[in-house]
């Protein structure tokens, strides 16, 4: 048999492979023995006689299976694990989660302005103090939070309105006392000589009682 080496070396510069991917026609070995050349090689690839054989499938439906029994909480007993809980998944990466989960959250709310930059900060502080356990809890505090300051700015509303409306109350009641003093001073006559006082009548002398003799 004809040593086809050489040809398959050269096949494989040419279709830019591995020796053991090129596929040489058997029937046609005597023109592929007589190719001595690249240019002769890449008539033959074209030709048909010489091709790369194509890539093997490696399956993963087996592991998709697997996977996705795994997710299901299947293969997780005792016996299938290797290392401590700390380092299948440590502590810090859960704590890292979560407080990423909640300061995204704080920043949607104050670029969303449902929060201002106070109230932002304030819970930020919180969230690094380990006050909220997940993202639910954090979203009541906001909500509760709110609704506080809120009603806090209510109620000094209704105190400054009841204030400016005593307050005004007052100022309608100087003014008009103030314009019944000067209507009253306008209208009025002049006033009347003052009458001389008549004179004080002297008291009668008080009469001495006799007082008895004594026994």
């Amino acid at each position: 048999m004809v040593s086809l080496k050489l040809q398959k070396r050269l096949a494989a510069s040419v279709l830019d492979c591995g020796l053991r991917k090129v596929w040489l026609d058997p029937n046609e070995v005597n023109d592929i023995s007589m190719a001595n050349s690249r240019q002769n090689i890449r008539k033959l690839v074209k030709d048909g006689f010489v091709i790369r054989k194509p890539q093997k499938i490696h399956s993963r439906a087996r592991a998709r299976a697997a996977q996705e029994a795994k997710s299901k909480g299947r293969h997780t007993g005792y016996g299938k694990r290797h290392g401590t809980r700390e380092a299948r998944l440590p502590t810090k990466i859960l704590w890292m989660r979560r407080l990423r989960v909640l300061r995204r959250l704080l920043r949607k709310y104050r670029d969303a302005k449902k929060i201002d930059r106070h109230l932002y900060h304030e819970f930020y502080l919180q969230v690094k103090g380990n006050v909220f356990k997940n993202k639910r809890v954090l979203m009541e505090a906001i909500h509760r939070q709110k609704a506080e300051k809120q009603r806090e700015k209510a109620i000094a509303d209704q105190f400054e309105a009841r204030r400016s409306k005593n307050k005004q109350a007052r100022e309608r009641k100087k003014e008009r006392r103030e314009d019944r003093l000067t209507s009253g001073v306008a209208v009025s006559d002049p006033a009347p000589a003052k009458k001389e006082a008549p004179a004080k009548k002297e008291a009668p002398a008080k009469k001495q009682a006799a007082k008895p003799a004594k026994k």
